[in-house]
């Protein structure tokens, strides 16, 4: 764990090394003035010794402003490399996210993941800040407080001595009982972050439903959670500053007395016992500082063992060690494949599935809820790995692929159709970054956009607000078609891309691809047997099998559950747009 989080010093690595020389220089002249302190009351003013008071006033003068240029040196560079390092823990997490297969993705909630990128790196970014000048600032100063006051009296100064034990005990326990509590809430805040999340990215339903209340006390328990979890460490670590207190004036009251008794029988100098009052302050503000730190450390522990998580995970899929960089056609062969989400536990989502398509055709998908139609698609892309057989695209097996090369050349738009902020141009050309404005206008004509773009009073320059807020569905849809048609895909899959436009504009999208681009392949899951009915051929799909597979005619002739679907459409006049569709 530690060596993982170390990787992410890098650059970063002379400022984590020069903090705490710095904070251990403004320690040793923070102990050096209250001994020059000592000698100024003892040789210059009790002895009336004027120059040794300038000479060693001059000292004192030097040290404290070397402990003054070394404490903001620290500050500086303790605070640049703990920065840094959070960057880095966020650069590296944000870069492995991207490496995740789906499978990797499920594994981890969203909220879970802004979390760990916000929540835990602060934490880590604190505690590291804290370890550079604290906890090296904290025992140097302590270790050198006590040599001092050893030095200048070691009966006396065995009352730190005692002090420190019994006070390093009780916090001790003290930050084992309340590190329980901190490991708890971590997770806490990902349950408030997935609420939060969910509340706004669904506000219209929220209000549509007149749902305030009920998320906000929905809310309110989960925050209430987090209160209770901190609320209880709190109340372990309450007891951390009268502790403190009582410690530090039981000490002042001990050594004042009995420094007192000291220099009446002149076995100790008014100087040393200012000195050693001085050093007093020192140990026991050290141990308050170490106590901040181990509460510190114990908070940002749970944080540190979830961004190693996301950092040591790696993906499920690999590219090969000599992968083909090129996909010769479309064509696509399901040899005998299975798939499982997870490995090895429970039932397969498809099960013995055996396709032949030819590249070029237009082939599509039908079937009820949860039969697998999109897990079949997603296996051509490689979204997924099969758990048994082969998947073949363009004669190979996806796996021979450079990833990169095998998802350029299969386009898909998916069942949850994502626009991100920026103009309708800028959205269009992720499907590829060098595409020509006349390119986009061009796949926009294929996909039907062009139509309701032009309306626009900006055009392709509009701004499309944050997940697309500003389009209808049925303009999501068609967006995303025209962004996945600019990559120039050999296969193009439409994951019931086309259910929010009317069966009218369906009809134009299907006949443009096929007299644009014939020699594409297309899939196309459907749950409208209007949209499929003209397909090459058709699959239908029922419970992660093949149930049939043919054309409109042919399934009529010989599938139940595809004439059924088709009788259930078609009866009573059929889609409620037909006609215009015809027109």
């Amino acid at each position: 764990m530690i060596r993982t989080l170390a990787k992410e010093i890098k650059e970063y690595k002379a400022a984590s090394i020069a903090t705490p020389f710095c904070m251990i220089l403004e320690v040793l002249m923070e102990m050096v003035i209250p001994f020059l302190m000592a000698s100024i009351i003892d040789d210059g003013v009790e002895a009336g010794n004027l120059s040794h008071i300038y000479r060693v006033g001059i000292i004192m003068i030097g040290a404290a402003l070397t402990g003054l240029i070394a404490g903001l040196a620290g500050g500086k560079l303790g605070a640049h490399a703990s920065a840094g390092v959070a960057k880095n823990l966020r650069n590296a997490m944000f870069h492995n996210i991207q490496s995740f297969s789906f499978s990797n993705i499920d594994k981890f909630s969203t909220a879970g993941l802004v979390t760990r990128l916000t929540t835990d790196v602060t934490n880590v970014q604190n505690a590291y800040q804290m370890l550079l000048r604290m906890f090296t600032r904290a025992p140097a100063s302590l270790v050198c407080a006590m040599v001092m006051a050893f030095s200048i009296n070691a009966r006396l100064s065995t009352i730190y001595l005692i002090a420190v034990i019994l006070l390093g005990t009780a916090l001790f326990f003290l930050m084992r009982h309340a590190t329980r509590y901190f490991q708890q809430a971590f997770p806490k805040y990902d349950d408030m972050n997935a609420s939060v999340q969910e509340n706004v990215s669904a506000i219209r339903v929220v209000k549509a439903y007149v749902r305030e209340k009920e998320e906000t006390i929905r809310f309110r328990k989960t925050s209430q959670n987090i209160y209770k979890i901190f609320l209880k460490a709190e109340c372990n670590l309450v007891y951390n500053a009268p502790l403190m207190q009582f410690t530090v004036y039981g000490c002042i009251l001990l050594i004042s007395w009995l420094g007192a008794r000291m220099i009446v029988y002149d076995s100790l100098t008014t100087g040393e016992l200012m000195s050693l009052l001085t050093y007093c302050m020192n140990i026991l503000s050290s141990l308050m500082m170490l106590s901040m730190v181990f509460v510190m450390v114990s908070m940002s522990s749970a944080s540190v063992r979830r961004i190693v998580e996301i950092l040591n995970e790696t993906s499920d899929l690999q590219n090969p060690e000599h992968p083909v960089m090129d996909v010769p056609d479309g064509s696509i062969v399901f040899d005998h494949v299975d798939f499982a989400y997870k490995k090895g536990s429970g039932e397969p989502v498809l099960k013995d599935v055996c396709l032949n398509i030819r590249s070029g055709e237009t082939i599509g998908i039908i079937g009820g809820t949860g039969s697998a139609k999109t897990s079949l698609v997603n296996l051509v892309s490689r979204l997924y790995d099969v758990t048994a057989g082969e998947v073949k695209v363009g004669g190979r097996n996806v796996k021979e692929y450079d990833m990169e090369v095998l998802r350029n050349q299969v386009a898909v738009v998916l069942q949850k159709n994502v626009l991100f902020s920026g103009t309708i141009l800028e959205n269009l050309r992720w499907g590829n970054a060098q595409a020509t404005e006349e390119e986009c206008r061009e796949a926009c004509r294929l996909a039907c956009a062009d139509e309701f773009i032009e309306r626009f009073p900006k055009g392709y320059e509009t701004y499309i607000e944050q997940g697309g807020s500003n389009v209808s569905g049925g303009q999501k849809q068609r967006l995303c078609i025209a962004r996945a048609l600019l990559k120039k895909p050999k296969i193009l899959i439409l994951d019931d891309s086309t259910s929010a436009v009317d069966t009218a504009t369906d009809a134009k999208i299907r006949r443009a691809f096929l007299e644009e681009i014939p020699e594409t392949t297309k899939l196309i899951i459907a749950q409208r047997v209007s949209s499929v009915q003209d397909a090459d051929r058709i699959i239908v799909m029922e419970e992660g099998r093949i149930d049939g597979f043919g054309t409109h005619e042919e399934l009529l002739a010989g599938n139940r559950i595809y004439r059924e679907v088709y009788e259930s459409q078609t009866r009573g006049g059929g889609d409620f747009d037909e006609k215009a569709g015809e027109q």
